[in-house]
């Protein structure tokens, strides 16, 4: 940032004070930090794993005698869980997909699914179509998987014409058996079957408890391979249909849970159906866990509460598991972000957009204009372009209302649309017309969003002069998102005299704070680091940089005024020169717009907020002030030198009025607003 290292000086008989206050604050602030962490950082489920303090595995030529903690080198591993893949729109095969890319960046020992492979509630030819997609994704996994058969895999349609076992002939022949188990790593996955049917009338339902019963077969089946994995360190569960959430599932589950806690070593039941996430447990110590969709029909309802497409991903260890979900889409491949994606797309994120003109906007608040929007693709890949103009006041109209292109590298893209707005009112309501830019980095196995960008449609707006009110008014800025800004080709400076000046009422200090800048290794700004007033301006090669002898005042009004006059730069505060500098040289320009109430950075956006009051920022190319003391205008003035001004007598839409003939119109951002002044505290 601009005026980072000015060094202040303090006289000795502060120095204690200021340590001690220093220390104060500090512990103040690491205080602060550990209650937040302590907030954020949220209980573990499982107790810490086992460490390992054998020396002979750690080494180091370092004096230090601290053995870090090691990992149990006991073994664990890690298996995946898929939802419904069905119930959905056709494409939910491509969520499917994705799945598969991730779990493949993932390399578990094994998937499993709880059900709804296919569409189905269809005919055997139809079956088999749905069938073969839904394995020919699945077999690109590069690990093992397991399916688990739910409704949609059994149920024919029509039922007029089903076979007495429907579809489950057709399942068997290609998914696998109805229910079965497998161990591995001294555990065992068993599969249930839970569409077996009314076995009075063979109806099948997931709304009646009598179709939602367990068979005497398949229960004994149960029982006998509970008894073979008893030594098992985990037995885990998986079937479709929630059974223990009772309702139309009835309450068959009692005596399948009692076998299962009779069990002893049974550590979690996974099912699906219901497509979103929900957790019931722990029961007499087994877990029962229900995933949403990967691919099915999702109304996405509240995805931070699972109503999303997730598959779970559970870490088994010798007395404990993780579960943990992740969205489908979220695993980012780490060989795929090469260092040309690296840089290719943070080029892509500082791409600026070209307005061909500005909007006029005259007073009675009408516009009728053609946009072009364009830019170059700067990177050596196409990339995909999605270009909407909006704004949230709909008295906006755009035609057309969005655009696409693919862009070659090196190639412009332009588009054009008809911008208007039927005459209104500049009120309350007015916002201002927006571009919104997708763009997609297509990298050869992949493609990567750029964040949205949201570029103002650039305006010339005719304000009518505020009246003076009876009382001074004045910005006020939070110290978090305010501000005012000018765009950098409203300000006309040419090189030599100067004046950068302002009323000031801080709030409070922070270490480094903006009052009304423009610098960025170039250009002018009045900074109050720590309530410290300091002028810069860069001549020549470096800034000349003039700081105030102590901080201002809180809750009270300063002027503060930076002048160069072509030879010298001085930093006056209520009128006393507190700081010169003999300097001189051709001023070094940017783009960047002037920022009231911030720091700018080097892509124009503000930072380094001013909590308080702001009035009277007036620039100006001439020295105003010569000598040791002058007595500073209250309410400041517009004179022929008066390059900007800004007494803030209104706020009109999110405009400030600028007094100077240039009709440089500041934007105000934030929660800024104009208010009237507080007096001195």
């Amino acid at each position: 940032m601009a005026g980072d290292g000015i060094m202040r000086r303090m006289k000795h008989h502060h120095l204690w004070i200021i340590v001690v206050s220093v220390l104060v604050v500090s512990s103040a602030a690491a205080s602060a930090h550990d209650e937040m962490a302590q907030e954020i950082v949220r209980e573990a489920h499982n107790p810490p794993h086992q460490r390992s303090d054998d020396r002979a595995r750690f080494t180091t030529n370092r004096a230090s005698d601290i053995v870090l903690p090691l990992p149990n080198e006991e073994d664990a591993f890690f298996f995946v869980v898929y939802g419904d893949r069905t119930g959905g729109p056709a494409e939910g095969v491509r969520l499917l997909a994705q799945a598969v890319n991730d779990t493949n960046l993932l390399e578990p020992d094994f998937v499993i699914t709880v059900g709804d492979l296919v569409e189905g509630y269809n005919e055997r030819e139809e079956w088999l179509v749905q069938m073969r997609e839904f394995k020919g994704i699945m077999d690109h996994l590069i690990c093992p998987w397991f399916p688990v058969s739910g409704n949609h895999d059994i149920y024919w349609r029509p039922s007029q014409s089903a076979p007495p076992e429907e579809h489950e002939k057709d399942y068997e022949t290609h998914f696998g058996p109805l229910w079965y188990a497998f161990e591995h790593k001294n555990c065992w996955f068993i599969a249930l079957y839970s569409d077996e049917g009314d076995p009075e009338t063979g109806e099948r339902s997931f709304e009646k408890p009598e179709s939602q019963r367990m068979s005497d077969v398949q229960f004994s089946w149960l029982v006998e391979t509970l008894a073979k994995a008893r030594d098992a360190e985990h037995i885990f569960i998986f079937l479709h249909h929630p059974r223990w959430l009772g309702g139309g599932y009835g309450d068959d589950w009692d005596r399948i849970h009692q076998a299962l806690k009779e069990a002893g070593n049974v550590t979690a039941v996974f099912a699906g159906h219901i497509h979103h996430m929900r957790y019931d447990g722990p029961q007499d110590g087994i877990e029962y866990v229900t995933l949403a969709t990967v691919g099915g029909v999702q109304e996405s309802k509240a995805p931070e509460a699972g109503y999303l497409h997730q598959f779970h991903i559970v870490t088994v260890r010798e007395n404990q598991i993780a579960l943990a979900s992740i969205p489908v889409g979220e695993v980012m491949d780490v060989r795929a972000i090469t260092g040309q994606v690296s840089e290719e797309c943070a080029a892509l994120g500082d791409l600026q957009v070209e307005f061909n003109s500005t909007i006029d906007l005259p007073s009675d608040g009408s516009a009728a204009h053609e946009m072009r929007i364009s830019f170059v693709n700067p990177v050596s890949r196409p990339i995909e372009v999605t270009m909407a103009p909006e704004s949230a006041d709909s008295r906006w109209r755009f035609v057309p209302d969005h655009a696409h292109a693919m862009v070659e590298p090196g190639a412009r893209a332009e588009f054009s649309f008809h911008v208007a707005r039927a005459p209104a009112p500049i009120d309350d309501t007015w916002h201002p017309p927006v571009a919104v830019v997708d763009i997609d980095y297509l990298a050869e196995t992949a493609r990567f969003a750029i964040p949205t960008k949201r570029p103002e449609l650039p305006l010339l707006v005719d304000l009518p002069a505020p009246p003076v009110p009876a009382a001074e008014q004045a910005l006020a800025l939070d110290g978090r998102d305010d501000c005012a800004m000018i765009a950098s080709a409203r300000i006309d400076v040419p090189d030599g005299p100067l004046t950068l000046e302002c009323w000031l009422r801080p709030e409070q200090f922070a270490e480094r704070t903006g009052a009304i800048t423009k610098t960025e290794m170039s250009e002018y700004g009045i900074f109050v680091n720590d309530g410290v007033p300091t002028f810069l301006i860069h001549l020549a090669d470096r800034y000349a940089a003039v700081a105030g002898d102590r901080a201002l005042p809180i809750g009270a009004w300063s002027h503060v005024a930076g002048v160069y006059d072509g030879t010298e730069v001085r930093l006056y505060v209520d009128g006393r020169l507190v700081g010169r500098e003999e300097r001189t040289g051709m001023r070094r320009r940017n783009d960047l717009p002037l920022i009231i109430g911030a720091d700018v950075d080097r892509r124009g956006n503000p930072m380094s907020f001013l909590t308080g009051e702001i009035d009277g920022v007036r620039l100006s190319t001439t020295a105003r002030y010569t000598g040791e003391q002058f007595v500073p205008e209250r309410r400041v003035r517009a004179d022929e030198h008066t390059t900007l001004l800004y007494n803030f007598d209104a706020l009109q839409g999110r405009w400030i009025f600028d007094e100077s003939e240039n009709a440089a119109h500041a934007t105000v951002r934030g929660g800024a607003i104009v208010t009237q002044e507080l007096p001195d505290e």
